[in-house]
């Protein structure tokens, strides 16, 4: 979130206290914070604004600190050049408005601790879950044991439940459930950093604001969309949580659903929080479930191998340390999904995610229909390729149409071309996260970007199929690290005519 000429800063968020339960954490320091400190330098927190980081390690306050400074200096070094120059007044400023709170979550005392330093506090309370999974629940039941959820006018409580979400559908629905014993839904925020993005939010903006799109953007003019989710990385040292996950769980019913929905919902009757979350849950629940045969056919599990990404060589995953030798835990995912409503019926819709890609890429690809007749067919001995539409959420963000133009010439002849809108030519360039809106919306109580229970359990529901044939059985394919992927996924398209967009 940055003031531009064409942007002006966001109103001051008001008074309120972020309190982050596993503060000393990677995410802290590499997300969070830079996040706080953009919030700051363009004046979105007020004056009262307050950080108190909770963790299990003995830190006094001024330890917090240069933990902090030394993770931003970090993240500033890795921005390069082209970053706007780095304000040491509005990171002074923010730091002198943190504290730290040594505790162990579990411990009744440490929400009596946490109760005191609130006491004074003006304004509301974020209460952020930048934890383990499995301290969800404990934390929100402390909350709640302590009185920490109760509300009064200008003293909202709120609480921001990063994912995982569950694994499954009924430990989601358990997950839920247990919190709606301690906290009510209004006042839960579960964040998908994704829907931060100014691209992924531009989705709905390209459809709705732009007749030329909505009014093609169904099934009589679309013959499928792709949507791509690609990393370059591998495991990054997180081989017990990714052991425990996989891809279908780190990425799909969140990242890649969310980007579904925003990409097929019916428009809103509003640009609020209600109206966007209801229409999104309305497209999920018209995913067609699909019997666990089935899911096998539409679906691909693949596993890097060793191999070369961008120049440097990469070791396959069962090479990585803490990684079960004989593991089936698929680090890329191909899924083919249809929806069952008038929009997207016989439109099918196409998922894929995976580490240790040819390339860093997150993109939707609408494909519209071809002309439907053969004026070309004579000059060119085939029709022309169909055009596409790819909506671009990193790198390189934009909105990319692929067109067929004539080659200047006597002859009749047409070669490819590209209408191409790139937010880097018309826009200052952003270095956040994502993460500035959305602690921003929480922080004035809008939920639009944040997900619902229900939306969370249709998410699961969707993919339980998948999930349970996997368990059953089921091949995993391997693939090369650095290329495209698993062979099967191409061939998942290939059976309908089809193709993936390159990731080169």
């Amino acid at each position: 979130m940055e003031s531009t000429p064409n942007r002006p800063a966001p109103a001051p968020a008001p008074p309120c206290t972020l309190v982050i339960f596993g503060a000393t954490g990677d995410m802290t320091g590499r997300l969070l914070m830079p996040a706080l400190y953009n919030l700051a330098r363009v004046g979105a927190l007020d004056p009262a604004f307050r950080v108190i980081g909770i963790g299990r390690r003995e830190l006094d306050d001024a330890a917090f600190r240069d933990g902090l400074t030394a993770s931003m200096d970090d993240v500033v070094a890795s921005r390069g050049a082209a970053a706007p120059q780095f304000d040491p007044q509005a990171w002074q400023w923010l730091m002198q408005r943190a504290s730290y709170l040594a505790g162990d979550f579990k411990d009744g005392q440490t929400y009596g601790s946490l109760d005191k330093r609130l006491a004074g506090a003006q304004g509301g309370v974020i209460f952020y879950l930048s934890t383990d999974p499995d301290f969800f629940l404990p934390i929100a039941r402390q909350l709640h044991d302590a009185g920490m959820f109760k509300q009064s006018s200008g003293r909202w409580r709120r609480l921001v439940v990063e994912k995982p979400f569950g694994r499954d559908l009924a430990s989601a629905r358990e997950l839920n459930r247990q919190l709606a014993k301690a906290v009510n839904e209004s006042q839960i925020f579960r964040i998908d950093h994704f829907l931060g993005k100014e691209t992924v939010q531009n989705i709905l903006v390209s459809r709705f604001a732009n007749s030329v799109f909505e009014n093609s953007w169904n099934r009589l003019f679309i013959d499928h969309v792709q949507i791509t989710a690609a990393e370059a990385l591998g495991l990054e040292r997180r081989s017990s949580f990714y052991e425990q996950t996989g891809a279908l769980r780190d990425m799909v019913p969140n990242h890649l659903f969310q980007l579904l929905a925003m990409v097929a919902m019916e428009p809103p009757n509003a640009f609020e929080a209600d109206a966007v979350r209801t229409e999104k849950e309305k497209l999920l629940e018209a995913i067609r479930l699909q019997t666990p045969a089935e899911a096998l056919i539409h679906s691909v599990r693949g596993q890097y191998r060793a191999g070369t990404v961008g120049g440097k060589a990469m070791r396959g995953y069962l090479e990585e340390e803490g990684v079960a030798p004989d593991s089936r835990t698929e680090t890329y995912v191909a899924l083919k999904l249809c929806i069952d409503n008038w929009r997207w019926a016989g439109v099918p819709f196409y998922l894929r995610t995976g580490k240790a890609l040819a390339r860093r890429q997150t993109q939707i690809v609408i494909a519209f229909k071809d002309a439907g007749h053969a004026l070309f067919c004579e000059a060119e001995h085939c029709k022309p390729p169909a055009n596409t539409l790819v909506l671009q959420i990193q790198p390189d963000e934009g909105l990319f149409f692929h067109m067929q133009a004539k080659v200047p010439g006597s002859k009749l002849g047409t070669a490819p071309v590209s209408m191409d809108f790139r937010y880097r030519d018309h826009f200052p360039p952003s270095h956040s996260s994502g993460y500035e809106t959305l602690i921003y919306d929480c922080m004035v109580g809008d939920a639009t970007l944040f997900q619902r229970a229900a939306d969370i359990e249709l998410g699961w529901k969707a993919v339980q199929p998948f999930q349970q044939a996997w368990a059953e059985g089921g091949d995993i394919h391997p693939y090369r690290a650095g290329s495209q992927g698993p062979a099967a996924a191409d061939d998942l398209l290939a059976r309908d005519g089809r193709a993936w967009l390159s990731l080169e």
